[in-house]
């Protein structure tokens, strides 16, 4: 549903000016995105940090799981206006989810793990660190596979009975092999064979910051620097790294904030028969 920001009324020799509508398309949710539009040559921020903005007006909003009932959009206008506006942020409630017969050594590494451990989130932190202007996210996004959730955003983990961070992805029940496809365009960023938590991983960014991860793949068919377009083939799903069997864990992105890819991409298609 798109929304207008409410418009701010200035006087230029005694006529009321109203500057530009700014519009909000998506969901103000935890784990939510809305993709703005303002008049180019706009500036955005949100709770005070900058976003970034298209040449055409185009940036993104995103609220993490945990979001505060509250964010504050400011765009300052081409010719300096200010509209500031407070996005209410619905919140959620979240499951419990158990996981048992986990290898006790992927629940607490030992510390000789520690350095692989270290060096696979400087090469994840590296991956969705790109900014640019690209808009590849105007074009929606699919679900990757179509199965059964098993998974799914924003639930408290307990692993072999030990209480966890949240998980921040979708999980999709899936025999291994099955393809993967690009959920939307965008440019390979990560393609690593064996990271210790989510084995053969898949990272791919969307533009300014939106980014989409793959965990616990089988096989990576794509490089690094490979301009990918929405339905291509991209990954084979398996069971690598911390898992218990096979199934895609997809997990998406904006900049600091983990957002749900369930909320993009809609209601899951109707299973084959």
């Amino acid at each position: 549903m798109r929304k207008l920001l409410g418009c701010v009324l200035l006087l230029f020799g005694g006529i009321a000016m109203a500057a530009p509508p700014i519009e909000l398309d998506g969901q103000a949710i935890q784990g939510g995105m809305m993709i703005g539009h303002a008049p180019p040559g706009s500036r955005v921020s949100q709770d005070g940090s900058p976003v970034m903005v298209s040449p055409q007006g185009v940036f993104l909003v995103g609220f993490g799981r945990d979001a505060a009932p509250h964010s504050e959009l400011v765009v300052v206008l081409p010719d300096g206006q200010r509209v500031a506006r407070q996005i209410e942020v619905a919140r959620r409630q979240y499951d419990i989810q158990r996981i048992d017969g986990l290898p006790q050594r992927k629940v607490t590494p030992k510390p000789e793990d520690l350095a692989h451990i270290r060096a696979d989130i400087a090469a994840a932190r590296k991956a969705r660190s790109l900014r640019d202007a690209r808009t590849d996210f105007l074009s929606g996004f699919k679900w990757p596979a179509v199965a059964r959730i098993s998974g799914v955003y924003g639930s408290q983990r307990v692993l072999n009975g030990e209480p966890r961070r949240p998980h921040f992805g979708v999980d999709l029940a899936l025999p291994t092999g099955t393809p993967v496809r690009a959920p939307a365009d965008g440019i390979v960023t990560l393609a690593h064979p064996d990271m210790f938590y989510s084995g053969a991983t898949l990272i791919m960014d969307h533009g300014q910051g939106l980014s989409s991860s793959f965990l616990h793949l089988h096989r990576i068919l794509v490089k690094e620097g490979e301009r990918v377009r929405q339905g291509q083939v991209v990954a084979e799903v398996g069971s690598s790294g911390r898992a218990t069997g096979p199934h895609l864990d997809w997990r998406m992105n904006l900049r600091d904030k983990r957002i749900d890819p369930a909320l993009l991409a809609g209601p899951m298609p109707p299973l084959p028969q």
